[in-house]
Formats: structure tokens, C-alpha cells, sequence
């Protein structure tokens, strides 16, 4: 078969990308086979009364992937496109995520199959409180620690870890991204856009690109999107382009990201703003800018549109928005890429701050926060590239190599296969 027009779902995506750094790292058959291999998934029936009455079914998904370095960790998210091998994908990218920072997690994944901009907050809150129950005794502070993600939020993960105590008893360290008031932690809700800026501005740097003045476009503008976009315009940089699922808007100039993240937040749509010029999702990806940065979802450079990208820079704050192919389209055009392993990990660092702080029951600053992820962000990155030039290899396979590394290390030292 011809491997530029086969198509791949999302898990077998992944794993191909797994394939290309285990050769590089030559990882013998049996531990390629152990760490390509989910640790449980559960897949469970939700009912639930709609408003109106009715009863519908919905389906939930847990993939806990790996967990030979510590609990597993990973996101909720709660979309109409949430599948079995989307969650797959999703909780062997935090593995290896995981494992690229150094912090003692392993990876998992989950979610509902539900569009919840169609359901009220009633009903959201009834359906997150039914998964709750169905997975919860899957879950555990030193177990499973869900996060948010696609359409989730602190007030969902406040019922989340509301729901699990009502069974288990009070445990704040059950679930990361919740409200402060709860034992949420000063920083976490903008860590993973944190950690995107920080990673941006040091490829940038490497790239030859000075951030004063960097032409940046942003497919997506929700949490990781807006962040990002704040914090980047923060260093100088002109945030030329921002979209949401109802549309996009341009300005060669620059946009107003404040006013933008004003507008946003009243749950208002990109498509109705009053400035820029509108254009679609699609043709916001092919803008000629310095700095592509997908953070909405994962699939969408194809190899339909990589020829027709026109950037210096992708930086992946989406997981997986570049396909196998259009990777290889990119590269051979000479376009860096910043995998979605490196890029988008300030949220798991994040949620790995939130979780000590919440089973030592002892809270840090917002400024210790900042520093703690910037420095372990920033260590990262230095890590991926010093492999990248000694193995000449892309810097999404060097990022690979280094979390299979780590995460084959512990299953040797575990053993017990």
C-alpha cells in the first residue's frame, strides 16, 4: 500500500509515530509490543433524562495507556467526535508526554460522546456526575487523575471530584484543573498556553525568528488558544489570525487580543465579531505567517493542505493536528515542526503541581508556579534539541526517543512480564 494515500485513524497515527523512534532507539519486538499496548479501557453506558424528558444513552470512554512511571494521567474531554481509537491516540500521546517533562505520571485519556453546547448545564452536570460513578473505581489519587480538556472545565472537574467523594471519601488530588477554591491551583488554567508561549519563543529563537513583530496565526481560541495568544503578544509578537469552530478572523495588522479574550469570554462566536476581516477555519491555516500554531483539534493538516501552508514554524498545541503524511510533506519542505509531546505539555506540568500541592495539603504562589513551569519547560525543549542534533533526527522524533527511553527504562526496572 501506497503510505501516501493510505489512511490512518488516530491510534494508528500514533503508533507510527512510536515506530519511527523505536527504530531509531532500536527497541526490541516485546517492548515495542508492551508499550504500544493500553493497560485497561473501559467503555461505559450513560443514560440520562434530558430536560425535555427523554431519555438518551450516551457513551463514555477511560483508556489508561501506561502507568511503569507513576498514576496515569490525562483529560476529559466531552465531544461528538470522541471514539475509542481517539482516546487511544489521546492516552498513548500522554505517556510519552508525561515522560518527555519528567514527571512521575504515566498516560490515560477519556471521555463522553456528547455535544454539550446542545445540553444545559443541568444536564452536563447530571451526565459528568453517571461517568463519575462508572469509572470511579478505576480512579485514585495514586491510580488515574483526570484533567480537562475538548470542552471541559473547573466547574466539571469540581463535580468530578465532588461525585468520587460522595463514594470514596473526600480527595481533592483525585482530579487537576479544578477551581481554586477547591484546591485548584493559581496558574494551572493557563499552564498548557504557558508552556506553548514558552516552548514558541525558544524554537522561534532557534528558528532565527524574532518574536518583536512575529507574524502569528491561532486555530483555536479557547483556553490553550487564548493563553497563548495573550502571552505571546505579551513578548511583542502580532497575532494576526484567531479562530473558534464557528470561524475565523484576520487582521494583517494584528488583532486586539484582549478585546478578542473580552469578547470570548461572554461565550459569544468569532464569526460575529465586529472587526478583522472573516474567513473560514481552512483558509486561516494557509495565511503566509512566521508562526502556525493549531490548538483546536487534532487532524487538520492533511495532506490535502500541507503544500499549501505557507509558515516558517508549526507549533503543535493541538495533540496530533499534523498527519504522519503531512509531517513528512512539512519536513521536506524545510518547515519546522514542534511536536504536540513538547509543545502542549505545560498542562500536565501543570496538573503535576496541583497534585502535590494537593496531597501535601500545602499551596504555592502563582509565582512559584510560573517559575517551576517555565524552568521545566524550558528543560524539555533543551533536551529534545540537544538529541535532535546528535541523532540528526526531526525534533518530533528526538522528543519520542527520549519518553520511550524513560518509560522503557521503568518497565525493565518494574518487570514482572
Amino acid at each position: 500500500m501506497n503510505h501516501l494515500t493510505e489512511h490512518l485513524n488516530n491510534f494508528e497515527n500514533t503508533n507510527r509515530l512510536f515506530d519511527k523512534a523505536a527504530d531509531v532507539l532500536d527497541l526490541d519486538h516485546e517492548l515495542r509490543l508492551l508499550l504500544k499496548t493500553p493497560f485497561r479501557e473501559l467503555r461505559v453506558e450513560l443514560p440520562l433524562k434530558r430536560d425535555d424528558g427523554h431519555l438518551e444513552v450516551f457513551i463514555g470512554y477511560r483508556v489508561q495507556h501506561n502507568g511503569a512511571r507513576g498514576p496515569m494521567k490525562g483529560g476529559l474531554r466531552f465531544h461528538p467526535e470522541v471514539d475509542f481509537d481517539e482516546v487511544r491516540s489521546l492516552a498513548s500521546l500522554m505517556t510519552w508526554k508525561t515522560a518527555l517533562v519528567d514527571v512521575p505520571f504515566g498516560g490515560a485519556k477519556g471521555g463522553i460522546t456528547c455535544n454539550p453546547h446542545d445540553m444545559s448545564e443541568k444536564e452536563v452536570e447530571h451526565l459528568t456526575r453517571r461517568f463519575t460513578s462508572r469509572i470511579g473505581f478505576a480512579l485514585g489519587v495514586q491510580r488515574d487523575i483526570p484533567a480537562p480538556d475538548v470542552n471541559t472545565n473547573p466547574q466539571i472537574m469540581a463535580w468530578i471530584m465532588d461525585q468520587y467523594g460522595n463514594r470514596y471519601g473526600h480527595t481533592p488530588g483525585i482530579v487537576t484543573g479544578k477551581p481554586v477554591e477547591l484546591g485548584g491551583s493559581p496558574g494551572r488554567e493557563a499552564a498548557t498556553g504557558r508552556g506553548v508561549s514558552v516552548i514558541t519563543a525558544e524554537a522561534a529563537k532557534d528558528a532565527g525568528i524574532e518574536m518583536q513583530g512575529a507574524r502569528v496565526v491561532l486555530q483555536g481560541f479557547g483556553n490553550v488558544g487564548s493563553f497563548t495568544a495573550q502571552l505571546l503578544a505579551d513578548q511583542g509578537a502580532s497575532i494576526i489570525a484567531v479562530s473558534d469552530a464557528s470561524g475565523a478572523v484576520f487582521s494583517g495588522d494584528g488583532l486586539d487580543i484582549a478585546d478578542l479574550i473580552e469578547y470570548t469570554t461572554g461565550r459569544n462566536e468569532l464569526k460575529d465579531y465586529g472587526s478583522g476581516e472573516k474567513v473560514t477555519n481552512a483558509e486561516l491555516l494557509e495565511l503566509e505567517c512566521d508562526i502556525l500554531i493549531p490548538a483546536a483539534l487534532g487532524g487538520v493538516i492533511t495532506k490535502e493542505n500541507a503544500n499549501r501552508i505557507k509558515t516558517r514554524m508549526v507549533v503543535e498545541a493541538a495533540n496530533s493536528p499534523v498527519t504522519t503524511i503531512a509531517d513528512a510533506i512539512l519536513e521536506e519542505r524545510g518547515i519546522t515542526i514542534v511536536p504536540d509531546i513538547l509543545a502542549n505539555a505545560g498542562g500536565v506540568t501543570g496538573s503535576y503541581f496541583e497534585w502535590v500541592q494537593n496531597i501535601q495539603v500545602f499551596s504555592w504562589e502563582e509565582e512559584e508556579f510560573n517559575q517551576r513551569l517555565d524552568r521545566m519547560m524550558g528543560k524539555a525543549y533543551r533536551d529534545v534539541v540537544v538529541l535532535m542534533k546528535q541523532h540528526d533526527a526531526p525534533m518530533r522524533t528526538a522528543a519520542y526517543m527520549i519518553a520511550m527511553s524513560r518509560v522503557a527504562a521503568a518497565e525493565r526496572l518494574r518487570g514482572g512480564w
